[in-house]
């Protein structure tokens, strides 16, 4: 007689057998799981391609737990994870059955130092303009402390000291109209570094704006640049001689820079999407 089990022994996908040692029915693959909730959902395949922008054959593939296709595990589990939310299934535990199957998630590479040097090199430039601003400001005080030495008598050193205050306000002015301009576009330091970037690289910032969203970078040659997952209000910012490579997950939540100025792509919220940038205007390769 089998004794009673708790609802957490009747998980489907924990347990291979009860507590009377009688088999339980095995949790669905990866891809018969997306294709029976496709299904549950009334969706063809063609009407979950159009939704994700995934090739039909693709969808097929992975339904039929055939990964190849998709180019690699970054891109297969981007797609199980548009698929799943086409169907109304949570993606993550298919994702981690994924990771399960295919040797575990590969650790994220950090972005090169050479990006957060970028970041930092615009707010270097703070201090030079101050030091310059006092000695305009030393330069004026002094000129008409000279001034009004010189002049002798009372109405004439009055007239002078009011002469020479207008070069005050005109010089003292001056730092200060060339300091609003280092700082107006600098709001974030990442994109003033995005903008000042060298016309002979391409240079990519990547915001997750709309939500959180797991992207992949790689460069030229295929490096890997990073793969994880951005959350919101969080921005990576890649550099490469010649053409950088991405994978966004959740690309409607994305905001894209490229060579410093804005991609105004209307991406789809949950839509992936696979992007080349070259070092010339902001075209999608």
């Amino acid at each position: 007689m089998s004794i009673g089990n708790s609802p957490e022994d009747e998980r489907p996908f924990d347990d291979v057998s009860d507590v009377s040692g009688v088999p339980e029915k095995p949790r669905p693959s990866i891809g018969r799981a997306l294709q029976q909730a496709r299904i549950a959902a009334g969706l063809t395949v063609d009407d979950v391609s159009s939704a994700t922008r995934v090739r039909i054959a693709i969808v097929h593939a992975i339904e039929s737990d055939d990964f190849a296709p998709c180019g690699g595990d970054v891109y297969a589990r981007g797609h199980i994870r548009t698929l799943a939310r086409a169907v109304h299934l949570d993606p993550d535990p298919l994702i981690a059955q994924y990771d399960a199957d295919h040797g575990g998630r590969p650790a994220p590479t950090p972005a090169a130092p050479l990006f957060e040097a970028e970041r930092i090199r615009p707010e270097r430039r703070g201090p030079n303009w101050t030091a310059a601003m006092v000695a305009a400001i030393v330069a004026v005080v002094g000129f008409v402390g000279f001034t009004v030495f010189k002049g002798g008598s009372g109405s004439d050193a009055g007239t002078q000291v009011a002469e020479g205050a207008q070069p005050s306000k005109s010089t003292s002015s001056s730092p200060s109209a060339g300091t609003g301009k280092s700082t107006d576009p600098k709001p974030d330091p990442t994109e003033s570094a995005i903008a000042a970037a060298p016309q002979d690289k391409v240079t990519v910032q990547v915001s997750a704006v709309d939500g959180r969203s797991w992207i992949s970078a790689k460069d030229h040659n295929g490096r890997l640049l990073f793969d994880g997952l951005l959350k919101q209000g969080d921005s990576k910012t890649f550099q490469d001689s010649s053409k950088i490579n991405l994978v966004l997950g959740d690309a409607g939540a994305i905001q894209l820079y490229v060579n410093g100025k804005k991609i105004e792509d209307d991406f789809q919220p949950g839509a992936v999407e696979r992007l080349t940038y070259t070092k010339g205007d902001p075209q999608v390769g």
